[in-house]
């Protein structure tokens, strides 16, 4: 009679090795499917040598983040505890789901008076209940990162914010505008869908607030888009300006001295490339420096010699 058990275990190690095989393709297609794949559309910020590295939604919710805080006045510091806390969180993702209630960017909870389930899931409701919180902090600014987030978030983990430290200063030295030209996006092909500057204005709005614009003239030649000659007929330049928003970098009142209009450009600037695939933005001017949506693996580049665009205002030009 031959043995028996010399078969069963090379049938058992087979079979093994098949799970194993079916693991290692899920866990790919897990990480494809989050990451987007190669060629996917990225966001970086970078700044003396580093870099981090982010898809679209989470640089959207990142900028939203650091909107909600520069808008209040708050410093830089704040913004890095903020985003070190979301990227733990929730990894920078607007999340409906979490341990027990907890939802959104910060995992908040309804039951500990955060919120609706509603509001804890606004990204702009959200970001401003952690700042109310956190300044309330004495000394927040001071304290070591995980001390900060953990006198807001009362984690049961709250060592864990302190590897995304080094991320989230990259971010917020981006995002706040200290570090010009240093968030770049890549986009995917257009769907040939076009772009509403109105969208880009709600949009800017609802992250910095109603005086992030003026009452009237908030489009590129200054009188919302309409053409001027031409028996009223659009050549290409009065098409393009129909289809800009130009936001003037006016600082918020109550921030640091350093927080001037160049650095609140940066910002606009920044949230515009990071809100592009989400509002078809083709095009970003500030500075001297431009990025567009076909070009955008090039990331910033100088404007061609355009100096109409300068540091006066941020030029959003949706898709046409």
């Amino acid at each position: 009679m031959s043995p028996i058990f010399p078969v069963r275990r090379g049938r058992l190690l087979r079979i093994g090795a098949a799970c194993a095989v079916l693991l290692a393709l899920i866990g790919y297609a897990v990480a494809y499917f989050l990451t987007g794949g190669p060629g996917a559309p990225r966001c970086t910020a970078s700044a003396d040598g580093e870099s981090y590295s982010l898809d679209p939604e989470q640089a959207g919710n990142a900028s939203t983040i650091t909107a909600v805080g520069t808008s209040r006045g708050l410093p830089e510091r704040a913004v890095t505890i903020a985003l070190a806390t979301a990227m733990q969180e929730s990894g920078l993702r607007n999340i409906h789901h979490g341990d027990r209630d907890s939802l959104g960017l910060f995992q908040q909870r309804p039951t500990q008076g955060w919120g609706t389930a509603r509001q804890i899931t606004d990204p702009v409701y959200a970001a401003g209940a952690f700042y109310d919180h956190l300044v309330r902090v004495p000394g927040y600014s001071r304290l070591p990162l995980t001390v900060a987030a953990q006198r807001v978030q009362h984690s049961g983990f709250p060592q864990a914010y302190a590897k995304h430290e080094p991320g989230a200063s990259l971010l917020a030295a981006a995002l706040t505008g200290r570090t010009p030209a240093a968030f770049s996006c890549s986009t995917s092909p257009s769907d040939g869908k076009p772009g509403d500057p109105s969208a880009v204005r709600a949009g800017l709005r609802r992250d910095f607030g109603p005086s992030v614009l003026p009452a009237t003239g908030v489009s590129g030649d200054g009188k919302n888009g309409t053409n001027r000659g031409n028996g009223g007929k659009s050549d290409g330049k009065d098409a393009a300006a129909s289809r800009t928003v130009s936001v003037p970098p006016r600082p918020v009142p109550t921030a640091a001295p350093d927080n001037g209009p160049r650095r609140r450009g940066w910002e606009l600037a920044s949230w515009a490339v990071a809100h592009a695939a989400e509002l078809r933005v083709e095009r970003v001017s500030f500075d001297g420096r431009v990025w567009t949506a076909e070009q955008s693996r090039d990331g910033w580049r100088r404007g061609a010699g355009r100096t109409d665009e300068g540091p006066a205002a941020v030029r959003i030009t949706t898709a046409q």
